[in-house]
């Protein structure tokens, strides 16, 4: 199995070719929890027709540019740590990214973890592995291993602020993180606090927040946040827009928040992430 990985990987790229690969060959770290009846409710209830559940072996799925400029991002799509929204937070996203001239690589990360004590745990563990084999074969798919970015919505947005910030072991950190409409990372009864034992260590990576201001307390982690970078004089750019919800990814639902594809790829360009 893992020859053939190799020789998977090896393989050129063409943008019209994405090639997916498993994260864990010989399986993944630790064991899943079976499904609770919240859990089972929380499918039948908020679970839509394109979205994926039940993924015990994480992969990457890579998505090349016709002329890659050497900046890859990741992408961890949202859906409460309990399915993933894999298109319009997903292939869309590494399809936009294309456009930039970035390699979109869509994460699959390990659902459901809702009921587990810690649900990000699962996910950082195939995050971290999924930057750390990107750099790997950063020469075959044309990219810096030093321009590896992570961008997540929603629960992915989660992943990305526990990936980036709080880390109780050493891990793969991405270069850059753009989340949109992230939270769960402020305490619930304070929501301008960050969650006790949550903190933004000094090598944090620059990080890009947008979000809509009808968007519950997310609107309020993302201020949180960006406030703790600012402290740290951290690279962080933050646009909160009048309207637009929730989980919206790359649909177009008329809204004022819909601009953040344009305003993301201004900041990228910015920090040098968009340049050959």
């Amino acid at each position: 199995m893992k020859s053939l990985l190799f020789l998977l990987t090896a393989l050129p790229l063409s943008a019209a070719e994405p090639i997916e690969l498993k994260l864990w060959p010989d399986g993944p770290p630790g064991k899943m929890q079976p499904h609770s009846k919240a859990t089972e409710d929380f499918i039948r209830t908020k679970a839509g027709k394109s979205t994926i559940t039940d993924i015990h072996e994480p992969t990457i799925t890579v998505y090349r540019p016709e002329k890659p400029n050497g900046t890859a991002v990741i992408v961890a799509p949202g859906g409460g740590y309990v399915f993933l929204s894999a298109i319009h937070e997903g292939t869309q996203v590494c399809e936009w990214l294309n456009t930039l001239g970035v390699t979109g690589i869509l994460l699959k990360y390990r659902t459901p973890t809702r009921d587990e004590a810690a649900p990000h745990e699962k996910p950082v563990q195939d995050a971290a592995k999924a930057i750390a084999l990107v750099r790997e074969h950063a020469k075959d798919w044309s990219l810096d291993p030093k321009r590896v970015g992570l961008l997540g919505f929603s629960a992915g947005g989660n992943l990305l602020a526990h990936i980036a910030c709080d880390r109780l072991a050493k891990t793969e950190l991405p270069d850059f993180g753009v989340m949109i409409y992230g939270g769960g990372f402020v305490d619930y009864k304070e929501p301008t606090k960050l969650k006790e034992g949550f903190t933004v260590p000094g090598d944090a990576p620059p990080m890009f927040l947008a979000c809509a201001h009808d968007d519950g307390q997310n609107p309020t982690a993302a201020t949180v946040l960006y406030l703790e970078y600012k402290k740290h004089k951290i690279p962080c750019e933050l646009h909160l827009f009048t309207k637009g919800g929730h989980g919206f990814g790359m649909r177009d639902n008329k809204q004022p928040i819909n601009a953040w594809p344009q305003r993301a790829a201004d900041w990228m360009n910015s920090m040098g992430w968009l340049h050959k």
